[in-house]
């Protein structure tokens, strides 16, 4: 008896298995299985070690930071230049001469250690100056500022003022020192000047003064000049004297060209000497007749003044004798008034010195010398 095969194992014709149509047949794609996923926890968050980015600050407008960097410009100059020349000034008065190795060479070894100084302070304010900068925009134009000021100040001690004087003769050389011997002789016949007579030529001068101002302005001349002109003149006290000098500033022989610029300035036909106005113009005309003849140098013009057209004139007396100015031609003047530049300056300095200080201070009590020479002499 045969044996029955299942249903699932009958073979084909092909010789593969038959299926059994009976049987289900799993798919190929099987649907996938839904497993239910936990929830995910947050995870916390770092904190972060990054700085905060400063907030930015508003930009500064671009005339300031051009005031600002000139402001700095400015006091860092001033500073520079001024212990240039104190420095330079005060080694000058030390090694001058003409010696080499004790004056000639430690100059030059000094100016060559300034330079360098100044080169490694520059650096160094480069660095303070981007310091400073990021703190404060402010601080670097503040601190030249400050320091232009303190430097500024230490210039007005006597020995810094020493020092710029030294300075100036260095530089101005031979006509520099000719000026300074003929200032302090100004400045010592001032300190020699009697204050209750000086005072009552200033009283004395009011009565005039709107006159020599006015005389002095259209000359373009100092006013104190012409006040100490007058007072060496007349004392105030204007009368004809015997030498055939008249008024104010006691006009003796004026050159014509003088007297026709003088009435055209006053607006009349004729100057006339016994008016005071008048008397002023013709004063500063024959001044200015005199400066413009000898170059502009006051003392030789004060004194071609003084001698007028006698002798020839101071022209001629400084041609036949060769001499260049005034130090060099006193000598050579014997008769004639050497010393009239230098008191009328020295009245012209009392003049001013009442204009700006409201009086007249005593040349050699504590620092009234240092004062009264940075103040100057009129004219100069």
């Amino acid at each position: 008896m045969a044996r029955s095969t299942p249903p699932a194992e009958r073979q084909s014709d092909h010789g593969k298995i038959a299926e059994d149509p009976a049987t289900p047949v799993p798919t190929a794609k099987k649907t996938a299985e839904k497993v239910p996923v936990p929830a995910k926890k947050p995870r916390p968050r770092k904190k972060s070690t990054r700085k905060k980015k400063p907030s930015k600050k508003p930009p500064i407008p671009g005339r300031r930071i051009v005031l600002l960097a000139a402001l700095e410009a400015l006091g860092l100059l001033f500073s520079l230049l001024t212990a240039v020349v104190v420095v330079m000034g005060s080694a000058a008065g030390r090694y001058s001469g003409t010696d080499f190795f004790s004056h000639l060479l430690p100059f030059t070894l000094g100016v060559t250690g300034l330079i360098l100084i100044a080169a490694l302070l520059l650096m160094g304010w480069l660095r303070l100056r981007r310091w400073l900068h990021q703190r404060f925009v402010f601080a670097p134009a503040t601190l030249a500022i400050v320091l232009a000021l303190g430097v500024g100040s230490l210039a007005l001690r006597g020995e810094f003022f020493f020092a710029i004087s030294q300075f100036r003769i260095l530089v101005g050389g031979k006509e520099e020192a000719a000026r300074v011997t003929l200032t302090h002789q100004v400045y010592a016949a001032y300190r020699r000047l009697d204050n209750v007579q000086e005072q009552q030529l200033v009283d004395r001068s009011r009565a005039y003064t709107g006159a020599i101002d006015a005389a002095a302005t259209s000359y373009q001349l100092d006013p104190d000049l012409l006040h100490g002109i007058a007072a060496t003149e007349s004392s105030f006290l204007p009368r004809d004297s015997r030498d055939g000098g008249k008024g104010l500033f006691q006009i003796t022989q004026v050159p014509q060209a003088v007297l026709r610029d003088a009435a055209d300035r006053l607006g009349v036909a004729e100057a006339d000497t016994t008016d005071h106005r008048h008397n002023a113009f013709i004063a500063a005309g024959t001044l200015n007749h005199y400066l413009s003849q000898m170059n502009n140098d006051l003392f030789l013009g004060l004194l071609a003044y003084n001698i007028g057209p006698k002798n020839g004139g101071l022209r001629f007396i400084m041609q036949q004798y060769g001499a260049t100015d005034f130090v060099t031609i006193q000598p050579y003047l014997q008769q004639l008034p050497r010393d009239y530049p230098i008191r009328v300056l020295s009245h012209a300095l009392a003049f001013r010195l009442h204009r700006t200080m409201n009086q007249l201070p005593a040349y050699e009590e504590g620092l009234n010398a240092v004062r009264i020479q940075h103040l100057g002499i009129p004219g100069l």
